[in-house]
Protein backbone atom coordinates (compact mmCIF):
# COMPACT_ATOMS: atom_id res chain seq x y z
CA UNK A 1 0.00 0.00 0.00
CA UNK A 2 1.24 3.58 -1.04
CA UNK A 3 1.88 5.90 1.86
CA UNK A 4 3.55 9.22 2.47
CA UNK A 5 6.23 7.57 4.91
CA UNK A 6 6.97 5.20 1.97
CA UNK A 7 8.00 8.22 -0.57
CA UNK A 8 9.50 9.94 2.55
CA UNK A 9 11.43 6.20 3.03
CA UNK A 10 12.15 6.24 -0.89
CA UNK A 11 13.70 10.11 -0.43
CA UNK A 12 15.90 8.83 2.51
CA UNK A 13 17.34 5.26 0.53
CA UNK A 14 17.94 7.41 -2.87
CA UNK A 15 19.83 10.68 -1.85
CA UNK A 16 22.92 8.61 -2.61
CA UNK A 17 21.57 6.86 -6.03
CA UNK A 18 20.05 9.72 -7.54
CA UNK A 19 21.12 13.06 -8.71
CA UNK A 20 19.15 16.11 -6.94
CA UNK A 21 17.75 17.81 -10.09
CA UNK A 22 16.96 21.57 -8.97
CA UNK A 23 13.60 23.51 -10.22
CA UNK A 24 14.60 25.97 -13.11
CA UNK A 25 12.22 29.35 -13.68
CA UNK A 26 11.14 29.74 -16.87
CA UNK A 27 9.35 33.35 -18.13
CA UNK A 28 8.94 32.72 -21.18
CA UNK A 29 7.02 29.38 -22.03
CA UNK A 30 3.94 31.14 -20.73
CA UNK A 31 3.76 34.33 -20.22
CA UNK A 32 1.03 34.28 -18.33
CA UNK A 33 1.90 32.10 -15.54
CA UNK A 34 4.77 31.77 -13.34
CA UNK A 35 6.31 28.64 -14.61
CA UNK A 36 9.07 26.47 -12.95
CA UNK A 37 10.52 22.86 -14.42
CA UNK A 38 11.88 20.27 -12.88
CA UNK A 39 14.56 18.87 -14.92
CA UNK A 40 14.70 15.10 -14.80
CA UNK A 41 16.20 15.01 -18.34
CA UNK A 42 19.59 15.82 -16.32
CA UNK A 43 18.82 13.09 -14.07
CA UNK A 44 21.49 10.33 -14.18
CA UNK A 45 20.71 7.85 -16.81
CA UNK A 46 18.53 10.82 -18.59
CA UNK A 47 15.44 10.40 -17.15
CA UNK A 48 13.14 10.11 -13.62
CA UNK A 49 12.56 6.10 -14.28
CA UNK A 50 16.01 5.64 -12.12
CA UNK A 51 14.22 6.50 -8.61
CA UNK A 52 11.56 4.18 -8.77
CA UNK A 53 13.77 1.03 -9.78
CA UNK A 54 16.37 2.58 -7.55
CA UNK A 55 13.50 2.58 -4.75
CA UNK A 56 12.22 -0.87 -5.56
CA UNK A 57 15.48 -2.84 -6.18
CA UNK A 58 16.54 -1.26 -2.45
CA UNK A 59 13.64 -3.18 -0.90
CA UNK A 60 14.36 -6.11 -2.06
CA UNK A 61 15.37 -9.13 0.30
CA UNK A 62 18.88 -10.96 0.52
CA UNK A 63 17.56 -14.04 -1.04
CA UNK A 64 15.97 -11.83 -4.05
CA UNK A 65 19.14 -10.14 -4.68
CA UNK A 66 20.95 -13.31 -5.06
CA UNK A 67 18.93 -13.96 -8.01
CA UNK A 68 18.78 -11.00 -9.56
CA UNK A 69 16.70 -8.37 -11.26
CA UNK A 70 14.74 -8.55 -14.67
CA UNK A 71 13.13 -6.17 -16.99
CA UNK A 72 12.21 -5.33 -20.41
CA UNK A 73 11.95 -2.23 -22.21
CA UNK A 74 13.13 -0.37 -25.12
CA UNK A 75 14.42 2.81 -23.37
CA UNK A 76 14.60 4.73 -19.93
CA UNK A 77 13.14 2.02 -17.93
CA UNK A 78 15.88 -0.46 -19.09
CA UNK A 79 18.77 2.12 -18.27
CA UNK A 80 16.98 2.86 -14.48
CA UNK A 81 16.93 -0.55 -13.73
CA UNK A 82 20.19 -1.20 -15.48
CA UNK A 83 22.15 1.33 -13.20
CA UNK A 84 20.14 1.06 -9.93
CA UNK A 85 20.89 -2.87 -9.89
CA UNK A 86 24.80 -1.92 -10.69
CA UNK A 87 24.90 0.38 -7.50
CA UNK A 88 23.52 -1.88 -5.11
CA UNK A 89 25.88 -4.79 -6.99
CA UNK A 90 23.32 -7.00 -8.30
CA UNK A 91 22.71 -8.66 -11.35
CA UNK A 92 20.15 -7.12 -13.84
CA UNK A 93 19.09 -8.46 -17.14
CA UNK A 94 17.49 -6.58 -19.89
CA UNK A 95 15.13 -8.18 -22.66
CA UNK A 96 15.20 -5.58 -25.24
CA UNK A 97 12.74 -6.24 -28.89
CA UNK A 98 15.40 -6.38 -31.23
CA UNK A 99 14.44 -3.01 -32.89
CA UNK A 100 15.83 -1.01 -30.27
CA UNK A 101 18.23 1.89 -31.22
CA UNK A 102 21.61 0.58 -31.03
CA UNK A 103 22.36 3.89 -28.78
CA UNK A 104 19.89 2.52 -25.78
CA UNK A 105 21.22 -0.81 -26.36
CA UNK A 106 24.87 0.36 -25.65
CA UNK A 107 24.04 2.59 -23.21
CA UNK A 108 21.98 -0.49 -21.31
CA UNK A 109 25.15 -2.62 -21.64
CA UNK A 110 27.04 0.46 -20.57
CA UNK A 111 25.60 1.36 -17.19
CA UNK A 112 26.22 -2.64 -16.03
CA UNK A 113 23.16 -4.57 -17.40
CA UNK A 114 23.32 -7.77 -19.15
CA UNK A 115 21.10 -7.63 -22.81
CA UNK A 116 19.23 -10.06 -24.06
CA UNK A 117 17.97 -9.32 -27.80
CA UNK A 118 14.52 -10.89 -28.21
CA UNK A 119 13.19 -10.93 -32.40
CA UNK A 120 9.75 -8.42 -32.67
CA UNK A 121 8.06 -6.02 -30.68
CA UNK A 122 8.14 -4.75 -27.21
CA UNK A 123 5.22 -7.19 -25.78
CA UNK A 124 7.63 -9.87 -27.36
CA UNK A 125 10.53 -8.61 -24.75
CA UNK A 126 7.97 -8.39 -22.08
CA UNK A 127 6.86 -12.21 -22.61
CA UNK A 128 10.47 -13.38 -22.56
CA UNK A 129 11.25 -11.21 -19.60
CA UNK A 130 8.21 -13.31 -17.60
CA UNK A 131 9.30 -16.70 -19.15
CA UNK A 132 12.83 -15.81 -17.74
CA UNK A 133 11.88 -14.64 -14.36
CA UNK A 134 9.70 -18.31 -13.75
CA UNK A 135 13.02 -20.35 -15.17
CA UNK A 136 15.74 -18.55 -13.28
CA UNK A 137 14.08 -17.05 -10.11
CA UNK A 138 14.80 -13.20 -11.48
CA UNK A 139 12.74 -10.36 -10.04
CA UNK A 140 10.62 -8.57 -12.31
CA UNK A 141 10.85 -4.97 -12.07
CA UNK A 142 7.72 -3.40 -13.43
CA UNK A 143 8.19 0.14 -15.36
CA UNK A 144 5.15 2.03 -14.00
CA UNK A 145 2.61 -1.03 -11.75
CA UNK A 146 4.24 -1.09 -8.66
CA UNK A 147 4.08 0.66 -5.39
CA UNK A 148 7.62 0.76 -4.29
CA UNK A 149 8.56 2.04 -8.29
CA UNK A 150 5.58 4.43 -7.67
CA UNK A 151 7.11 5.54 -4.26
CA UNK A 152 9.93 6.23 -5.96
CA UNK A 153 8.51 8.44 -8.14
CA UNK A 154 6.76 10.03 -5.74
CA UNK A 155 10.11 11.49 -4.40
CA UNK A 156 10.04 14.21 -7.23
CA UNK A 157 6.54 15.56 -5.43
CA UNK A 158 8.53 16.09 -2.05
CA UNK A 159 11.12 17.90 -3.48
CA UNK A 160 9.10 20.21 -5.73
CA UNK A 161 7.20 21.08 -2.89
CA UNK A 162 10.58 21.51 -0.35
CA UNK A 163 11.70 23.90 -2.93
CA UNK A 164 8.22 25.72 -3.61
CA UNK A 165 6.08 25.56 -1.07
CA UNK A 166 3.16 27.81 -2.93
CA UNK A 167 3.25 25.94 -6.05
CA UNK A 168 -0.51 25.73 -7.23
CA UNK A 169 -0.25 22.99 -9.65
CA UNK A 170 1.86 20.31 -11.17
CA UNK A 171 1.93 19.18 -14.67
CA UNK A 172 3.66 15.73 -15.43
CA UNK A 173 3.70 13.77 -18.02
CA UNK A 174 2.06 10.09 -18.56
CA UNK A 175 2.66 7.19 -20.19
CA UNK A 176 1.58 4.35 -17.75
CA UNK A 177 1.28 6.57 -15.27
CA UNK A 178 3.67 5.45 -12.65
CA UNK A 179 5.36 9.13 -12.58
CA UNK A 180 1.80 10.91 -11.71
CA UNK A 181 0.48 8.49 -9.27
CA UNK A 182 3.69 8.98 -6.95
CA UNK A 183 4.05 12.99 -7.51
CA UNK A 184 -0.04 13.23 -7.41
CA UNK A 185 -0.18 11.48 -4.02
CA UNK A 186 2.71 13.09 -2.24
CA UNK A 187 1.79 16.15 -3.44
CA UNK A 188 -1.54 16.18 -2.47
CA UNK A 189 -1.12 14.56 0.87
CA UNK A 190 1.07 17.67 1.76
CA UNK A 191 -0.88 20.27 0.06
CA UNK A 192 -4.59 18.78 -0.53
CA UNK A 193 -5.48 22.46 -2.50
CA UNK A 194 -2.99 21.76 -4.93
CA UNK A 195 -3.70 20.85 -8.63
CA UNK A 196 -1.77 17.96 -10.51
CA UNK A 197 -3.14 17.70 -13.96
CA UNK A 198 -1.70 15.18 -16.05
CA UNK A 199 -0.78 15.12 -19.86
CA UNK A 200 -0.78 12.46 -22.83
CA UNK A 201 0.53 12.32 -26.41
CA UNK A 202 -2.89 12.94 -28.42
CA UNK A 203 -1.37 9.57 -30.55
CA UNK A 204 -1.49 7.61 -27.17
CA UNK A 205 -4.01 8.27 -24.83
CA UNK A 206 -4.86 5.51 -22.46
CA UNK A 207 -4.60 6.60 -18.91
CA UNK A 208 -6.90 9.71 -20.64
CA UNK A 209 -9.60 7.17 -22.36
CA UNK A 210 -9.86 5.57 -19.27
CA UNK A 211 -10.21 7.96 -16.59
CA UNK A 212 -12.85 9.24 -19.34
CA UNK A 213 -14.93 6.18 -19.35
CA UNK A 214 -14.15 4.96 -15.70
CA UNK A 215 -12.40 1.64 -16.49
CA UNK A 216 -9.09 0.76 -17.85
CA UNK A 217 -8.98 0.74 -21.61
CA UNK A 218 -6.33 -0.84 -23.35
CA UNK A 219 -5.19 0.98 -27.29
CA UNK A 220 -5.24 -1.06 -30.45
CA UNK A 221 -2.30 0.97 -31.40
CA UNK A 222 -0.23 3.79 -30.56
CA UNK A 223 1.88 6.39 -32.53
CA UNK A 224 3.84 9.33 -31.44
CA UNK A 225 7.20 10.87 -30.92
CA UNK A 226 6.55 10.89 -27.31
CA UNK A 227 8.17 6.98 -27.35
CA UNK A 228 8.57 7.12 -23.67
CA UNK A 229 4.89 7.81 -23.04
CA UNK A 230 3.50 5.65 -25.94
CA UNK A 231 1.81 3.07 -23.46
CA UNK A 232 -1.23 1.13 -24.76
CA UNK A 233 -2.73 0.22 -21.72
CA UNK A 234 -2.42 2.19 -17.77
CA UNK A 235 -1.83 -0.21 -15.16
CA UNK A 236 -4.74 -1.74 -11.61
CA UNK A 237 -2.80 0.64 -9.67
CA UNK A 238 -1.92 3.67 -11.10
CA UNK A 239 -5.32 3.37 -12.85
CA UNK A 240 -6.74 3.82 -9.49
CA UNK A 241 -4.45 6.13 -7.78
CA UNK A 242 -5.03 8.51 -11.52
CA UNK A 243 -8.53 8.31 -10.63
CA UNK A 244 -8.01 9.53 -6.63
CA UNK A 245 -5.55 12.17 -6.94
CA UNK A 246 -5.36 13.75 -10.70
CA UNK A 247 -7.30 16.52 -11.06
CA UNK A 248 -7.28 16.24 -15.00
CA UNK A 249 -5.93 14.95 -17.88
CA UNK A 250 -5.23 16.65 -21.28
CA UNK A 251 -3.33 15.68 -24.50
CA UNK A 252 -1.09 17.34 -26.58
CA UNK A 253 -0.65 16.70 -30.31
CA UNK A 254 2.73 16.14 -32.19
CA UNK A 255 3.17 19.67 -33.22
CA UNK A 256 2.60 20.83 -29.87
CA UNK A 257 5.44 18.73 -28.86
CA UNK A 258 7.54 19.38 -31.10
CA UNK A 259 7.11 23.12 -30.34
CA UNK A 260 7.67 22.68 -26.46
CA UNK A 261 11.08 21.00 -27.42
CA UNK A 262 12.36 23.47 -29.64
CA UNK A 263 11.45 26.41 -26.53
CA UNK A 264 13.16 24.34 -24.03
CA UNK A 265 16.52 24.04 -26.27
CA UNK A 266 16.49 27.68 -27.43
CA UNK A 267 15.42 29.47 -23.73
CA UNK A 268 16.66 26.66 -21.63
CA UNK A 269 19.89 24.89 -23.12
CA UNK A 270 17.99 22.15 -22.61
CA UNK A 271 17.47 18.90 -24.55
CA UNK A 272 14.36 17.09 -24.17
CA UNK A 273 12.03 14.18 -25.10
CA UNK A 274 9.35 14.08 -26.47
CA UNK A 275 7.48 12.14 -23.46
CA UNK A 276 9.46 14.52 -21.33
CA UNK A 277 7.97 18.06 -22.88
CA UNK A 278 4.31 17.06 -22.97
CA UNK A 279 3.94 18.81 -19.57
CA UNK A 280 5.40 22.10 -21.04
CA UNK A 281 3.62 22.16 -24.41
CA UNK A 282 0.26 21.93 -22.31
CA UNK A 283 1.62 24.80 -20.70
CA UNK A 284 2.41 26.68 -23.56
CA UNK A 285 -0.51 25.62 -25.58
CA UNK A 286 -3.01 26.61 -22.71
CA UNK A 287 -4.36 23.08 -22.75
CA UNK A 288 -4.55 23.33 -18.47
CA UNK A 289 -5.55 26.71 -16.41
CA UNK A 290 -2.37 28.34 -15.32
CA UNK A 291 -3.50 31.84 -15.89
CA UNK A 292 -1.96 33.55 -12.92
CA UNK A 293 -0.62 30.53 -11.37
CA UNK A 294 2.33 29.33 -10.15
CA UNK A 295 3.12 25.83 -11.75
CA UNK A 296 5.95 23.20 -12.34
CA UNK A 297 6.12 21.36 -15.64
CA UNK A 298 8.14 17.74 -14.78
CA UNK A 299 10.43 17.51 -17.68
CA UNK A 300 10.28 13.78 -17.19
CA UNK A 301 13.37 12.86 -19.70
CA UNK A 302 15.61 13.71 -22.29
CA UNK A 303 16.51 10.47 -24.04
CA UNK A 304 15.70 11.69 -27.51
CA UNK A 305 17.32 10.06 -30.84
CA UNK A 306 19.51 12.47 -32.20
CA UNK A 307 18.47 10.94 -35.38
CA UNK A 308 15.09 12.10 -35.17
CA UNK A 309 16.20 15.69 -33.64
CA UNK A 310 16.52 17.91 -36.81
CA UNK A 311 13.36 16.48 -38.06
CA UNK A 312 11.66 17.44 -34.75
CA UNK A 313 13.11 21.04 -34.70
CA UNK A 314 11.89 21.56 -38.31
CA UNK A 315 8.53 20.68 -37.06
CA UNK A 316 9.08 23.19 -33.92
CA UNK A 317 9.98 25.77 -36.37
CA UNK A 318 7.25 25.40 -38.54
CA UNK A 319 4.19 25.18 -35.89
CA UNK A 320 5.73 28.10 -34.17
CA UNK A 321 5.40 30.15 -37.65
CA UNK A 322 9.56 30.54 -38.08
CA UNK A 323 9.68 28.23 -41.10
CA UNK A 324 6.85 28.88 -43.77
CA UNK A 325 6.06 27.10 -46.66
CA UNK A 326 4.20 28.97 -49.42
CA UNK A 327 2.59 27.95 -52.51
CA UNK A 328 1.80 30.71 -55.29
CA UNK A 329 0.43 30.69 -58.29
CA UNK A 330 1.44 33.15 -61.40
CA UNK A 331 1.83 34.02 -64.29
CA UNK A 332 5.13 32.00 -66.31
CA UNK A 333 6.60 35.67 -67.59
CA UNK A 334 9.20 37.80 -66.81
CA UNK A 335 9.67 39.72 -63.53
CA UNK A 336 7.29 37.28 -60.80
CA UNK A 337 10.14 35.82 -59.07
CA UNK A 338 11.96 39.39 -58.71
CA UNK A 339 8.57 41.12 -57.36
CA UNK A 340 8.03 37.68 -55.32
CA UNK A 341 11.47 38.26 -53.68
CA UNK A 342 11.02 42.12 -53.21
CA UNK A 343 8.10 41.53 -51.16
CA UNK A 344 9.24 38.60 -48.74
CA UNK A 345 12.36 41.00 -48.42
CA UNK A 346 10.82 44.54 -47.59
CA UNK A 347 8.64 42.18 -45.18
CA UNK A 348 11.80 40.81 -43.23
CA UNK A 349 11.39 37.73 -44.51
CA UNK A 350 14.30 35.23 -45.15
CA UNK A 351 14.04 33.13 -48.62
CA UNK A 352 15.79 30.05 -47.84
CA UNK A 353 14.52 28.01 -50.73
CA UNK A 354 13.16 28.20 -54.15
CA UNK A 355 11.30 25.49 -56.51
CA UNK A 356 9.69 26.55 -60.11
CA UNK A 357 6.83 23.99 -62.23
CA UNK A 358 5.21 24.49 -65.00
CA UNK A 359 1.23 24.14 -63.87
CA UNK A 360 -0.38 21.00 -65.14
CA UNK A 361 -3.23 20.92 -67.50
CA UNK A 362 -5.71 22.00 -64.98
CA UNK A 363 -5.01 25.63 -64.63
CA UNK A 364 -4.26 28.79 -67.07
CA UNK A 365 -2.29 27.56 -70.13
CA UNK A 366 0.40 29.99 -69.11
CA UNK A 367 0.29 29.71 -65.43
CA UNK A 368 3.10 27.89 -63.01
CA UNK A 369 3.64 27.02 -59.33
CA UNK A 370 6.47 28.95 -57.40
CA UNK A 371 6.74 26.81 -54.05
CA UNK A 372 9.28 29.31 -51.78
CA UNK A 373 10.58 28.19 -47.87
CA UNK A 374 10.72 31.02 -46.10
CA UNK A 375 12.26 31.80 -42.35
CA UNK A 376 10.42 34.23 -40.41
CA UNK A 377 9.94 35.65 -37.05
CA UNK A 378 6.43 34.38 -35.84
CA UNK A 379 3.19 33.35 -36.65
CA UNK A 380 2.10 36.82 -36.66
CA UNK A 381 5.03 37.96 -39.33
CA UNK A 382 3.90 34.67 -41.63
CA UNK A 383 0.71 35.90 -42.28
CA UNK A 384 2.08 39.84 -42.48
CA UNK A 385 4.35 38.31 -45.55
CA UNK A 386 0.98 35.98 -46.92
CA UNK A 387 -1.15 39.15 -46.95
CA UNK A 388 1.98 41.70 -48.39
CA UNK A 389 2.32 38.90 -51.43
CA UNK A 390 -2.20 38.63 -52.33
CA UNK A 391 -2.23 42.28 -51.71
CA UNK A 392 0.12 42.73 -54.53
CA UNK A 393 -1.96 40.65 -56.26
CA UNK A 394 -0.43 37.11 -56.16
CA UNK A 395 -2.71 34.36 -55.65
CA UNK A 396 -1.04 32.17 -52.37
CA UNK A 397 -2.28 28.39 -53.05
CA UNK A 398 -1.22 26.75 -49.80
CA UNK A 399 0.71 28.19 -46.72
Amino acid sequence: MLTLDKIYHASFVLKDVIRHTDLVHSEKLNPEADVWLKPENLQLTGSFKLRGSGYMISQLSDEEKSHGVIACSAGNHAQGVALAATKYGIKSLICLPDGAPISKVEATKNYGAEVCMVPGVYDDAYNKAIELRDKEGYTFVHPFDNIDVIAGQGTIGLEILNEIDDVDAIIVPIGGGGLISGVAFAAKKLKPDIKVYGVQAAGAPSMFNSIKSGKIEKLDKVSTIADGIAVKQPGENTFKLVSEYVDDIVTVTEDEISSAILALIEQHKMVAEGAGAVSVAAVMHNKVPVKGKKVVCVVSGGNIDVTILSRVIKRGLMKSGRLCNLVIELMDKPGQLQNVSRIIAECGGNVTGVHHERASETTDINGCFLRVSLETKNQEHMEQIVKALKDYGFKIVEH
